[in-house]
């Protein structure tokens, strides 16, 4: 039973931001008692909702040193002006409230889930004198049995077909039903023996109903016992001479055995779970690898050992939730709705697999626990067939989040937009059609690099990507090396632009030609960007504008980018341009940002890689630098180079006997078990 509510209210005029201080809670107001709590804004909208064990320990949280708060909490104390309180008994009380308010508020700054597409189901309505089975969309609705969702219509469709003539159940429509009836001639699949034909009395409502519960049976994994059955019917059938009774049964059984097999077999001990996974991979701890505008959770219905459906969901990043927090709310959500009345397709299985565990996990086990009425398990796979299982998962729902971003921003009226609201919010005379974002990438300031993509109308223009090496820093200096990236690169361009000037043309005042005179083919370096886009605050901001001016290129506009709040800063600017969460320029910026990052790791992660193999042999003597690149060029990794023969060695053109002896003598020297891998530069056991 809930206890009544507590709040505290701060003066706050309409549209002006509220002082946190002037709606914190007086000290001991908020009792030491698990309950739910939610801010809301000077309208009074709820903005966010939460739960805690402690509620005094939670909330008084959110009042302490500003600094130390994650940015997006940061933003949602000082968006709102009120904060409520809902105190309960017990913890698992707190999730429930906590979801019927989420769910009725529909808070912004709370994680929102939405289906990344609409998925069929399989339905056999249930609640009628003669349920029929049908494939259908959108939420479901009472008295009616689910099966699903299914990734494609089309193929459960064919399912069914194959089903229908072992479970001769209705499939038509009420119109065409009522019109069999009427006229006492049934419609093409009772001739066929696809449906029993009810509608003309060819079986009573309890011998369609029995069929259906057979159906319904198979359908939700319980293949064995009609298996075992119709085996014995057709071996009852020979046995007296019915052969072709017999033969038809065979045909059956050949017919349930293809639709099986659409269905692949994920766990061999019949277990019945639902398996969870989320994009980005969150790391050990229950990190996200990265801190995106949104997640991909994709999760596959097993029942049975065999996978019936599948499903996922794009959900908005508004807070700072880790992966378990995520996993949880997803829970919630999912499960909230669950049908504990049907026997046949139990909403929450036995197992729930997932790639981190809520926080909440004890009230979140005993909750689902109740609600299906017997005992659930969540806990993360570590080996064999549901580690694997879950593995698939992942890289669905990786998959998943890539088209997302992709079929977005593919969207030409969405580009258009986004290419708008960056000219607008930047103050800038045209769309900018050319972006260019730089990234620098270093490993304690060893090896750095560097990174340039191109947008071109919004989109990636790949063959114009360029790549840095920067050398002479001591120490990680990204501001200094940002400065040497974008003098490089404007230098590249005047000096490319002048080099293509025709004979006469400085001195006609005409700008330099974009191709090659001779060729004709262009000269990418050549090309003046609209906006360059630089991975980090004002430090890497002025860095970039130092080296343009010094340069003298005052056409470009140049913003910076901060991964935190997703900041946008400008040259001398105090204080940064804050973008619309919901604006598709920001999306885009993130997403040419990203690139950038994506693609000066990957740089950064195979110069490491060599580094290291070329490190191993500097202690061979005689072995310089061109014969230690020809080594590498000719194995490709240190593993394949340690499990090389001296003979093989030798075989390398430059080398002999006795400097391919050195060579195995140093490897041996090593540890035998590390390996590096040339995809991402890790050393890892072999």
């Amino acid at each position: 039973m809930r206890a009544a509510a507590g709040v505290s209210a701060g003066a706050s005029s309409l549209g002006d931001v509220a002082d946190p201080q002037s709606y914190r809670p007086k000290p001991g107001a908020i009792p030491d008692r698990p309950g739910v709590y939610r801010f809301s804004d000077e309208r009074g909208r709820v903005i966010y909702v939460g739960k805690a064990k402690s509620l005094r320990s939670r909330l008084n949280s959110y009042f302490a040193d500003p600094t130390g708060l994650h940015p997006r909490t940061y933003a949602m104390v000082n968006t709102a002006a009120k904060v409520q309180w809902t105190v309960v008994q017990t913890e698992v009380e707190s999730l429930q409230l906590e979801y019927s308010w989420i769910k009725e508020y529909d808070p912004r700054f709370n994680i929102k889930y939405r289906d990344d597409k609409s998925y069929p189901w399989l339905a056999v309505t249930w609640s009628e004198e003669f349920p029929r089975v049908h494939v259908g969309r959108g939420a479901k609705r009472k008295g009616n049995r689910y099966f699903g969702p299914y990734s494609h219509a089309w193929a459960i469709r064919e399912t069914v077909d194959l089903l229908l003539r072992v479970f001769p159940m209705r499939s038509c429509s009420k119109g065409v039903f009522r019109n069999a009836q009427q006229v006492g001639r049934p419609c093409l699949l009772g001739y066929i023996g696809k449906c029993s034909a009810p509608c003309v009395g060819r079986v009573s409502a309890d011998e369609h109903r029995e069929i259906v519960e057979d159906f319904c049976r198979f359908m939700a994994g319980q293949t064995a016992p009609v298996e075992r059955r119709m085996k014995r019917e057709m071996q009852q059938a020979s046995d007296n001479l019915e052969f072709e009774k017999a033969a038809r049964i065979r045909d059956d059984l050949g017919a349930l055995k293809r639709a099986m097999e659409k269905n692949a077999i994920a766990f061999v001990d019949g277990t019945d779970a639902d398996v969870v996974a989320i994009a980005p991979k969150p790391d050990g701890n229950g990190a996200l690898d990265e801190d995106p505008l949104e997640v991909a959770v994709q999760i596959f219905h097993v029942r049975g050992g065999r996978v019936r459906g599948e499903r996922g969901w794009v959900a908005d990043r508004a807070d700072d939730a880790d992966a378990g927090e995520l996993v949880e709310q997803f829970l919630l959500q999912l499960y909230s709705e669950a049908d504990s009345d049907d026997p046949d397709q139990q909403a929450i299985p036995r197992e729930i697999l997932v790639p981190a565990l809520p926080p909440s996990k004890e009230s979140l086990t005993e909750l689902l626990t109740e609600m299906r009425g017997s005992r659930v398990d969540i806990r993360i796979p570590q080996r064999g067939d549901k580690r694997v299982l879950m593995d698939t998962v992942a890289k669905n729902a990786e998959e998943a989040l890539v088209r997302h971003k992709t079929v977005r921003a593919q969207d030409l009226s969405t580009r258009n937009r986004a290419l708008e609201e960056i000219q607008t919010a930047l103050e800038l005379p045209t769309p900018p059609l050319r972006i260019e974002c730089y990234d620098i990438s270093n490993l304690q300031g060893t090896e750095v690099v560097a990174s340039m993509v191109v947008f071109e109308d919004g989109l990636p223009r790949k063959s114009e990507y360029r790549r840095f090496v920067i050398k002479g820093f001591d120490g990680q200096n990204d501001v200094a090396a940002m400065h040497e990236v974008i003098t490089r690169r404007f230098k590249r361009m005047l000096d490319e632009q002048r080099a293509m000037q025709a004979p006469g043309e400085a001195a006609s005042g005409e700008g330099p030609l974009l191709v090659d005179p001779t060729t004709g083919a262009p000269k990418k370096f050549a090309y003046t960007p609209a906006l360059i886009v630089v991975d980090g605050g004002p430090p890497q901001v002025a860095a970039a504008d130092a080296a343009m001016t010094e340069l003298g290129i005052n056409d470009v506009a140049l913003c910076g980018l901060a991964k935190r709040l997703e900041e946008v800063w400008l040259p001398d600017e105090e204080d940064p341009l804050i973008l619309p969460r919901s604006s598709e320029g920001l999306y885009l910026l993130q997403r040419i940002r990203d690139e950038a990052h994506r693609f000066a790791i990957t740089h950064h992660r195979s110069r490491r890689s060599k580094s290291m193999v070329e490190s191993v042999l500097d202690q061979v003597p005689g072995l310089g630098e061109v014969r230690r690149k020809a080594l590498l060029s000719h194995f490709g990794s240190l593993k394949k180079l340690r499990a090389a023969r001296v003979e093989d060695i030798a075989a390398v053109p430059g080398f002999g006997e006795r400097t391919a002896v050195a060579v195995k003598a140093a490897l041996d020297d090593k540890p035998n078990g590390e390996v590096i891998n040339t995809a991402t530069g890790e050393i890892t056991s072999d």
